[in-house]
């Protein structure tokens, strides 16, 4: 467990088939209002039985799948869990397979991303007050590992490391953009870990990718092109192991205080506190406190 001070919280941004969390207690729903506006849903709040962990679960599409990846507002979803204490995300997402030996299925722990979406606010830095973080290694090698330790205790087949390369979507790739996304050398690839993980680092939060595989994409011409109906009756088997992964998570949570995400704004804020626009300073209270305060 963590040998920080502060409580741990876990927070598991993932499909709603995840509700299903018989292993918490004390479960709560809660509505947040963020400066940029709602999160997806509300976020459910519970206490791990036996264990000393809080789990805040976000819905990313929200309940019955409202919002497709180019309209989700992951500002307010990483706002919120910030603000609701969150510690440690866990994000849970649903890819397609680039590679030959990763099976429909497979569970793999990504560690790096390309970013190949073009409508998505990707910043909570956007206006009043300039930050760049380093992002070289996007994923929180600490949390990582504990997911693959989580991942591995499950009866699925699990791959550590590989390279999610993020669409903008919503329709699936061409199969020109799949065979050219393997010459890059990614291993899958979704809709949604972007800009989520830029934000998550952005708020200070270690983070980390559950890829559930669903499908081969549309480069192995042996298989069929994707289908939605194809990837839900994978995606449903997948979904019991990524339950039980969050629940071993939730019980080994690491410590994360040597995190790259840990302080990262301490040396990223480029706009000086005289420079700072009220309207700014109001807006990131919640992130970055008296460290930028107006003048």
């Amino acid at each position: 467990m963590s040998t920080s001070a502060t409580h741990d919280v876990l927070a598991v941004i993932g499909g709603s088939g995840l509700y299903e969390m018989g292993w918490l207690e004390d479960v709560e729903e809660v509505s947040v209002s963020t400066p940029f506006g709602l999160p997806s849903d509300v976020v459910l709040r519970g206490q791990v039985k036996g264990g000393d962990a809080t789990v805040l679960f976000l819905p990313r599409h929200g309940r019955g799948h409202r919002f497709s990846p180019s309209t989700i507002n992951y500002r307010a979803n990483i706002c919120a869990l910030k603000m609701l204490g969150a510690t440690h995300v866990l994000s849970v997402s649903a890819v397609g397979s680039l590679r030959e030996e990763i099976e429909p299925g497979d569970l793999v722990v990504v560690d790096q991303f390309i970013d190949f979406t073009k409508r998505r606010t990707s910043t909570f830095f956007d206006d009043g007050v300039v930050a760049h973080v380093p992002f070289a290694d996007p994923v929180c090698p600490f949390m990582a590992s504990a997911v693959h330790d989580a991942a591995r205790s499950t009866a699925a087949r699990v791959h550590r490391g590989g390279t999610y390369v993020c669409i903008e979507g919503p329709q699936f790739s061409t199969r020109a953009e799949s065979h050219m996304f393997r010459s890059f050398g990614a291993h899958v690839i979704g809709m949604t870990n972007l800009p989520e993980a830029k934000l998550a680092r952005e708020a200070e939060l270690p983070y980390a990718t559950l890829a559930l595989t669903t499908d081969f994409d549309c480069w192995r011409v042996t298989e069929e092109a994707v289908s939605v109906e194809a990837v839900i009756a994978v995606l449903n088997r997948n979904i019991v192991h990524a339950r039980d992964v969050a629940k071993a998570l939730a019980h080994s949570l690491p410590d994360v205080s040597q995190s790259p995400a840990r302080h990262v704004l301490q040396k990223s804020i480029m706009t000086s506190a005289g420079a700072t626009s009220p309207d700014a300073q109001a807006r990131l209270e919640w992130l970055i406190g008296p460290r930028q305060k107006a003048e």
